[in-house]
C-alpha cells in the first residue's frame, strides 16, 4: 500500500500534484512514507511538470509529522539512519527545479510544518494549525525549522514558535507573514492551482532558474550576489525561450513556450 500519491492537474496537465495519504495517523511519515515521498520528488524533477502542489488526502490534518510509534524503541543508530532518509526529503523538496506549493488544511506540525517550510509557497485554509513541538518532547526541529522559519517571518516571532512550541492559528500565521494566501477549505485547491497556474503560463526554464537564484542569492555577501545573479540571466537568455516571448511580444500574442 502506497501512502503517496501522484496525479497531473491544470489546463495542460503542467502540475503534478503530490497527495499525502495516510489520514488514520493524521498523514504522519515513516520511514516507507518518508521514501516514497522523496522517490516521487526526484521522479518529478527529471520530468516537465512545470508546478507542484504538495496536499493531504483528506480534511483536519495535512501532516503531523514523523511517526513516534514507529520511532518508539528505535536504537540512536536506527533513529540517525532513518533521521538521514528524512533529511533526503526535506532537501528533495527544497531543491526542486519547480516551484512547490504547499495546499494547507488542518495540523501541519513538527516534521509536517517543515514539509511545509521546505516548499516556495504556502496556501493555507482558516482551518490550518501550524506548529513546531519539538522542545516539549525534548527534541528540536531537524528538517529545516530552525532554519526557514526565520526566512518567513521575523526572527522574534520564530523564536517565539519555536522555543514555546506552541500551536499557531492560521489567522496568526497569516498576520506573521508565513502564508501566501489564506482561503476556505471549500476553495483552496481551486485557488491553489489557479496561483500554480500563472507560474506554469510563464517560461519553464525562467522560472526556474529565477526560483534557484532567489535561493541562493538570499544568503550570500553582495558581490557574490551580483555575480551570481548575472550567471543566472545569461542561462535565461540562452534559451529559445526567450527568443519565442521577445517575439510574442512584438507580434501582439500569447507566448508558447517549451521549456528549451
Amino acid at each position: 500500500m502506497n501512502y503517496v500519491h501522484y496525479k497531473r492537474l491544470g489546463t495542460n496537465q503542467e502540475i503534478a500534484e503530490i497527495i499525502l495519504d495516510r489520514p488514520e495517523a493524521k498523514n504522519a511519515f515513516t520511514t516507507k512514507m518518508a521514501r516514497e515521498i522523496l522517490e516521487l520528488c526526484q521522479t518529478i524533477q527529471r520530468s516537465e511538470a512545470r508546478a507542484v502542489i504538495i496536499r493531504s488526502s483528506s480534511g483536519g490534518a495535512f501532516c503531523s509529522g514523523a511517526d513516534l510509534k514507529e520511532r518508539n524503541g528505535m536504537s540512536e543508530d536506527e533513529w540517525k539512519e532513518q533521521h538521514e532518509l528524512f533529511e533526503a526529503m526535506f532537501h528533495q523538496l527544497q531543491d526542486m527545479k519547480q516551484p512547490v506549493i504547499a495546499a494547507v488544511d488542518g495540523y501541519a506540525l513538527a516534521g509536517g510544518f517543515e514539509i511545509v517550510l521546505n516548499c516556495d509557497f504556502i496556501i493555507a485554509t482558516e482551518h490550518a494549525v501550524f506548529g513546531l513541538p519539538e522542545v516539549t518532547r525534548g527534541i528540536m526541529p531537524g528538517g529545516g525549522g530552525t532554519r526557514l522559519l526565520s526566512r518567513r517571518i521575523p526572527l522574534h516571532k520564530a523564536k517565539d514558535w519555536i522555543l514555546t512550541g506552541r500551536m499557531i492559528r492560521a489567522q496568526e500565521a497569516e498576520q506573521s507573514g508565513l502564508i501566501n494566501l489564506l482561503t476556505t477549505r471549500e476553495q483552496v485547491m481551486e485557488e491553489t492551482i489557479a496561483f500554480a497556474e500563472k507560474m506554469t503560463a510563464n517560461a519553464p526554464l525562467a522560472v526556474q532558474y529565477c526560483k534557484a537564484a532567489l535561493d541562493e542569492l538570499y544568503s550570500v555577501d553582495y558581490k557574490a550576489a551580483r555575480d551570481l545573479e548575472i550567471e543566472y540571466y545569461n542561462r535565461c537568455v540562452d534559451t529559445k525561450d526567450r527568443l519565442e516571448g521577445v517575439r510574442a511580444f512584438v507580434e501582439k500574442r500569447q507566448p508558447q513556450f517549451i521549456g528549451k
